[in-house]
């Protein structure tokens, strides 16, 4: 099991990696990833064909205890490292499920206790 960042799952619908239904199952996203996809649709098309490429990806629940770990990292590492909301919720989900990270923005967690990965 795998956390795939928002920038991996953009690659994935745009063609620019490949990744089989296999390999869909092993790998998660929760909703903030989904949402961050969503918003980047143009039209109606677009996020028709992108909802339809995502939906195979297994959601994780976003509970208060990952609410509660990303205000904590939040407090520790905005004003130092630039933590954004999303970067934070994403964090504290990998770290809550202890699952790795599928991610190209390495410098936005490699300060964190999370094992980032290259598929």
């Amino acid at each position: 099991m795998i956390f795939v960042d928002t920038c991996i799952v953009i690659d994935y619908i745009n063609g620019k990696i490949q990744i089989s239904s296999h390999e869909k199952a092993t790998l998660y996203m929760n909703s903030i990833v989904e949402n961050e996809i969503i918003v980047g649709t143009k039209d109606k098309r677009d996020l028709a064909t992108t909802n339809k490429k995502i939906s195979d990806f297994p959601i994780l629940d976003i509970d208060q205890d990952i609410m509660d770990l990303s205000t904590k990292l939040l407090n520790q590492y905005t004003l130092s490292h630039g933590m954004t909301i999303y970067d934070a919720i994403i964090a504290s989900t990998c770290m809550v499920y202890d699952l790795p990270l599928w991610t190209y923005n390495k410098k936005d967690f490699r300060f964190l206790d999370i094992e980032l990965v290259n598929l």
